[in-house]
């Protein structure tokens, strides 16, 4: 991702000052991936070049010093030195926290990391990063050349990069690896996901466990002190009461809003995943995450104005939850009358059964709509999943058109949506992607964007959503900061500019596309059976 490089050049002193302030906020530099320092805090860092140099520091050490030393150098291993000795990397910003006193050689991270940190720093030796005796200052100044003399590379695109740029993407993953670090188990995760679920929630100090067993799962866990990743849907409706037992947390993990070019009924792996640690965003009889976001958070203007660039993108792409779809085969809308889209759903899914309000019928729904709309022209489409032959909810057509005008399927829900005037849903995310485009919205039931003044609430909601909040402000919480994504190409965790970016180039980045070819055989076969 660098590349190192100098510079003669003078560099502005606010911009040093701004990287450093930055750098220190977000704790990245260095191996801050590796394991967190668990031991006493050190009041003095010493990291020797040689065993006679390390002897030589030990003489001069008062007996205070002695007492709260760490030497970090591998040199030091079965040497008697008076404190701790650590010879394993480490999470440098777990031992700075505490503003120790630094000593390491001029072409030492350490240094840097250390000044960074606001450490008090001793060079032992000329280097990059500055010589013996040299003020903060100069210090200052040299790490400065250095950062700014660095030429990088953005890890997406390859594409040359500056110094901020690399500072936000590693502050990113510190914020997801922070995350993860106690999550240690993982149950209830498909066969076909758990590339992806292992890079989206492991981290190299504690990789993820996965377990068919609920019990090994819940033991593993309460041995290490941890908690457990499930996706709701894949696990009994004891778990949560038995891991609760055994002081186990659950973290519930499910589909993105953008999730992949494909759909997940198809094994087509996930590139985006919500994480709840409250609940699930799709269950309004309990707190979730993005609930309490989107109650409770107040979203920076840079971030709105974000949201705003980034729901613009994906109307200009035409980007719905499966991707890209394909050429509108739709015919013409009659003239001079509201068009109105019901979108079908999986009829046992969960976001139904937890968030229909009692209504999980499909045809109910669209007779719903027809008692609330007598003048408008209604399409009723069904759920790809469905008209897949992977899940249930299926209308006949003739069923349909008792109350719809039209049955509509292929091409692209995008499109789609850029045809109509309004939509119906019961907990579709499909209401969501209408906002998006400005249309008004009638929940029947209640789905996670539901009672936030955008949409039309037939039916209750939590008295815990009570937030007037703008299509920004639900962009910037559902888009950006609730989920996580994984660039198809790279493995690594992106933003989700990225992912659109990769959906929009064409390309097939499905890592199990023969799975995928198999199943969609399946799913005409099953058709032709039924």
């Amino acid at each position: 991702m660098s590349e190192a490089g100098s510079t003669t050049a003078p560099i502005d002193a606010k911009r040093i000052d701004d990287l450093i302030a930055m750098m220190r906020e977000q704790r990245v530099g260095g191996a801050f991936w590796a394991h967190a320092f668990a031991g006493r805090q050190p009041g003095i860092i010493i990291r020797p070049a040689s065993y006679p140099e390390a002897d030589a520091i030990a003489a001069t050490l008062s007996e205070i010093e002695r007492e709260g030393v760490l030497w970090l150098s591998g040199i030091s291993r079965g040497r008697r030195l008076p404190g701790e000795t650590l010879d394993r990397e480490v999470d440098p910003w777990s031992l700075l926290d505490n503003r120790p006193t630094v000593l390491a050689h001029g072409d030492d991270e350490w240094v840097a990391l250390a000044h960074i940190a606001g450490c008090r720093v001793r060079i032992l030796s000329s280097g990059r990063f500055g010589e013996p005796h040299a003020t903060p200052e100069q210090i200052r100044q040299a790490v400065g050349r250095y950062l700014f003399g660095t030429m990088y590379r953005d890890p997406f695109t390859e594409t040359a990069s500056d110094a901020e740029t690399i500072v936000e993407r590693l502050a990113d993953w510190r914020r997801i690896q922070a995350a993860n670090q106690g999550i240690v188990a993982a149950c209830g995760i498909a066969w076909w996901k758990r590339l992806e679920i292992r890079r989206f929630l492991g981290t190299p100090a504690h990789p993820l466990r996965f377990f068919l067993s609920e019990r090994q799962a819940i033991r593993h866990a309460a041995r290490q002190g941890g908690a457990i990743a499930v996706w709701p849907s894949r696990i009994s409706a004891g778990m949560a009461g038995k891991a609760a037992s055994a002081g186990v947390s659950l973290v519930r993990v499910e589909d993105g809003f953008v999730r992949s070019v494909g759909l997940g009924s198809n094994l087509v792996p996930p590139s985006s995943i919500t994480v709840d640690r409250q609940g699930i965003h799709y269950d309004p009889g309990h707190p979730s995450d993005l609930e309490t976001m989107l109650q409770e958070a107040t979203f920076p203007a840079s971030l709105l104005d974000r949201a705003e660039r980034l729901r613009e993108t994906m109307l200009r792409a035409g980007i719905s939850k499966y991707g890209i779809g394909g050429s509108s085969p739709f015919r013409e809308r009659k003239p001079g009358r509201r068009l109105v889209l019901v979108p079908g759903q999986v009829e046992d899914d969960m976001s139904v059964r937890l968030g229909g309000g009692g209504l999980a019928s499909n045809l109910e729904l669209i007779r719903r709509a027809r008692a609330l709309e007598p003048d408008a022209e209604i399409w009723f489409r069904p759920h790809p999943d469905v008209d897949a032959g992977h899940r249930r909810g299926v209308v006949p057509d003739a069923d349909a058109l008792r109350f719809a005008d039209r049955v509509v399927r292929g091409g692209g829900m995008a499109a789609l949506l850029d045809r109509v005037d309004a939509v119906h849903v019961l907990t579709s995310l499909t209401g969501f992607e209408a906002l998006l485009r400005g249309h008004d919205v009638t929940c029947h039931g209640v789905p996670f964007y539901a009672g936030w003044g955008l949409t039309r609430d037939l039916a209750p909601i939590p008295a815990r959503r009570g937030r007037q909040r703008t299509l920004a402000e639900l962009v910037a919480a559902v888009l950006i900061v609730y989920p996580r994504y994984l660039d198809p190409v790279t493995g690594l965790p992106c933003p989700p500019e990225v992912l659109i970016s990769r959906m929009t180039d064409g390309a097939d980045h499905n890592r199990l596309g023969w799975v995928t070819r198999l199943r969609k055989l399946q799913g005409k076969l099953t058709r032709r059976r039924s």
